[in-house]
């Protein structure tokens, strides 16, 4: 790719010169930390299903191109683009997680799942970097025309996603859209008075959820007194990273990834603990923590309040979702199945950040005649 020169004015020539290559390398990484994380900690998941050993290995294997393809495809795309698309997406999810509730299989007391010819989709992922960006354009116009009702129209959005994902009930998820939404107003210059009301009202919605979830309730209270309910996996998660220590245990080495449930998915992190060690956990927070503040930083410098709230919102929901698998994993939180973005094994989820993180990439490309930044 240095072959191409700086004059090509061909549609990759011009993505190669403007796209934040650091952060581009950064993804690379995780893609391919994913995959090993994949081969480490799915096989005794697959052998408890009755499966072949790399049933997960190898369904995760056929996605990668797809999510190379879609990180680079929309990454080449304009900014106008892009929110066509995703408001064209977000409808459809609407209906998705509308169908979910219909039609989907309860598991464990909850309905996240639809099934499509054959395929499972969670549509709960799939709405989400839709929504950071038709929100973004929404709370945008209203700072463009003050007597255009974007900030309700949002306000209208968010209601109507958080309904939809409190019915599943999907609490995790949830809390996502809010910080998502909240971080955006936020930017767009929200009044201290509405932003203490917006934080009285979020405390509101989860204690409401503490008092009308039983599986919500349960957990919370679980973690602040291991005493009042089952606290199986996070033990086993909390042994996993005492048994890794600092260096690990070596690839393929662990033995709690054998007794976890959800070993390939909601705690691939315990499994990096113990098999690779301390330091490779400090390493991908470390990665994440780039990746996060790099976005920022090429967005700080751009004049399109669309392109900045749009940015920032996918940002958000990749660092939060982060975060709130790590700190499931190492008991810093109540304990909330979430997937970590481009390490754990999910289809729909490792498709839904890719298109997010796709975007990220499309919006801080250096624009206007700016040298990109190094």
């Amino acid at each position: 790719m240095k072959s191409i020169s700086r004059t090509d004015t061909s549609a990759i020539g011009a993505w190669w010169w403007t796209v934040d290559r650091a952060a581009l390398l950064a993804l690379v990484v995780m893609l391919i930390l994913g995959f090993i994380m994949v081969m480490a900690a799915s096989p005794p998941v697959a052998e408890r299903l009755d499966r072949p050993s790399f049933h997960f290995v190898m369904r995760q294997s056929v996605l990668l191109p797809f999510v190379v393809l879609i990180i680079g495809g929309v990454s080449l795309l304009q900014p106008h683009t892009i929110r066509r698309i995703a408001c064209i997406g977000f409808v459809v999810c609407i209906g998705l997680l509308v169908l979910t509730l219909m039609l989907g299989p309860e598991t464990k007391g909850a309905r996240r799942w639809l099934s499509l010819g054959g395929f499972s989709l969670q549509p709960s992922e799939l709405v989400k970097p839709c929504f950071a960006v038709l929100t973004a354009w929404m709370l945008a116009e209203w700072r463009r025309k003050p007597d255009f009702p974007g900030a309700w129209i949002s306000l209208l959005l968010v209601a109507m996603v958080s309904a939809l994902l409190l019915k599943q009930p999907d609490l995790g998820q949830t809390m996502v859209v809010l910080t998502v939404w909240f971080g955006q107003l936020f930017i767009a210059g929200l009044p201290i008075i509405l932003t203490i009301a917006l934080i009285g009202a979020a405390g509101a919605v989860m204690y409401g959820a503490y008092l009308t979830l039983d599986h919500v309730s349960s957990r919370i209270d679980r973690f602040f007194d291991p005493n009042a309910g089952d606290t199986y996996q996070v033990d086993r998660s909390m042994e996993a990273f005492a048994h890794g220590g600092l260096f690990g245990t070596g690839p393929g080495e662990g033995r709690i990834k054998s007794v976890l449930p959800d070993a390939h998915s909601d705690f691939v992190f315990s499994v990096m603990g113990e098999e690779f060690g301390a330091l490779a956990g400090l390493l991908l927070i470390g990665l994440i923590g780039f990746l996060v503040l790099r976005g920022f930083m090429r967005l700080r410098g751009g004049s399109d309040l669309f392109i900045m709230l749009a940015g920032a919102g996918l940002l958000a929901q990749f660092g939060v979702q982060s975060l709130i698998h790590m700190g499931s994993a190492l008991q810093l939180i109540p304990a909330k199945g979430m997937t970590l973005p481009f390490i754990s094994y999910g289809g729909t989820s490792l498709l839904a950040m890719s298109f997010g993180m796709g975007m990220v990439l499309a919006f801080t490309r250096s624009r206007h005649g700016r040298e990109p930044a190094t």
